[in-house]
């Protein structure tokens, strides 16, 4: 199934979600640092699987959703 650009934008949220909570005061570090590599993981599938069925360069994907959960403009927030 191809994902679409909100899909990779909520996967890398996602991810970004886990990685915080992996720096954050955890009971179980290692749980939640395997919690941030899955999340990563999805992203990362995911962004090459869009880029495939999209016919773009996997890189110009990841940097505009990067670019979107990062720096989200002021309609978006």
């Amino acid at each position: 199934m191809a994902h679409t650009f909100e899909d990779l934008v909520t996967l890398e949220q996602a991810a970004e979600t886990a990685h915080h909570a992996y720096l954050g005061d955890t009971a179980d570090p290692a749980a939640a640092r395997q919690a941030w590599i899955e999340a990563a993981a999805r992203f990362q599938a995911a962004v090459t699987e869009h880029a495939a069925a999209e016919g773009t360069v996997r890189y110009e994907v990841e940097m505009a959703v990067l670019k979107a959960v990062r720096y989200p403009t002021a309609e978006a927030a």
